[in-house]
């Protein structure tokens, strides 16, 4: 029988049960969560009435520290507040028994720190580090992503990306409201959508033109006498080094929307474009033209009907291998 990897997951917001819940569509590849840390009680409460729901017994620690100390886990999800996730990733990479680890987006609130965390996590060959890009694994997004690669479009010369969508939920101690806590709404939200840019173009960003601003949303909140200073819409033009360009139109009260996202991808042989939540896919050639172009809806069955896929097999399999190969 394969090994039984052990999860711990620190921070258990609404995030961190959502982690929950897709490692447990996943015990049948060996995946088991055993631990889990967060200082905020009620967080603690719900994330065990989760896992006593799948049979899952779990130790409970208020903090990462205590978490790692007690050994349990071979792997670490942390999906706690972004500015949190420095300090826990330097913890957990430097900790001299190897965890690896899996962190929600963004990776840290700045570059700095970013940089910090990667020579870190190069210093450890014994670890994984990913970060929880899970937009790439949304099955419309993840057959787009395979046409661009079988080289369907040809050399992609531009990538639209909308997300018009609703505002902000409300995250524990509301600390998501503030850009020094998450970064800012174009690292919060956005930089799913500027890492698929990256991925379809197969090119480094060289250049960012960008306009945002507070027009709607959080206007009328105040926290410990502050109003929050988030953005919740914007136009981002990012050149990349091939020559490529992307393009993000960002709207955060657009609840009307059908689609929350739509991905247009062009290149000098054809066009595709993928749509979320519908699932639909279009692409075709500039050869074929409008009537041929094909339509298709992308589904995963092996899904469960989840809010995201922040947890994807990939990770699962690699893990696996370096555990008991």
């Amino acid at each position: 029988m394969a090994a039984i990897v052990k999860y711990g997951i620190i921070g258990v917001g609404m995030m961190g049960r959502e982690h929950l819940i897709n490692l447990h569509h996943l015990r049948g590849e060996g995946a088991a969560v055993v631990a889990v840390a967060d200082p905020h009680l009620p967080s603690q409460q719900l994330a065990l009435q989760l896992a006593h729901s799948f049979s899952w017994a779990l130790k409970v620690f208020s903090g990462h520290q205590e978490l790692l100390e007690s050994e349990l886990c071979d792997v670490l999800v942390v999906s706690t507040p972004n500015m949190t996730h420095y300090k826990i990733l330097m913890d957990i990479i430097n900790y001299p028994k190897p965890h690896h680890v899996l962190v929600e987006k963004p990776l840290c609130t700045t570059v700095s720190h970013c940089k910090e965390v990667v020579e870190a996590a190069r210093k450890r060959p014994d670890i994984l580090v990913q970060v929880g890009l899970e937009y790439r694994y949304m099955p419309p997004v993840a057959k787009l992503i395979e046409i661009v690669k079988e080289g369907s479009l040809g050399h992609v010369r531009m990538v639209a990306i909308r997300e018009h969508r609703f505002p902000f939920l409300v995250k524990v101690n509301n600390w998501n409201r503030f850009n020094i806590n998450s970064g800012g709404t174009l690292v919060e939200k956005c930089c799913h959508f500027f890492d698929l840019m990256r991925l379809f173009v197969g090119a480094n960003p060289v250049r960012v033109m960008a306009s945002g601003a507070i027009d709607v949303n959080h206007k009328d909140e105040i926290y410990d006498g502050k109003v929050p200073d988030i953005i919740d819409n914007a136009y981002v033009i990012v050149e990349f080094d091939n020559g490529s360009r992307g393009m993000l139109d960002l709207c955060m009260f657009a609840e009307g929307s059908k689609n929350e996202q739509e991905i247009s991808v062009v290149g000098d042989v054809g066009k595709g474009e993928a749509f979320v939540p519908e699932s639909i896919v279009h692409f075709g050639t500039r050869q074929a033209g409008r009537d041929g172009v094909q339509t298709l809806k992308a589904e995963d069955h092996r899904i469960k009907l989840v809010a995201s896929l922040s947890v994807n097999y990939f990770f699962i399999i690699r893990i696996r291998f370096k555990l008991v190969k």
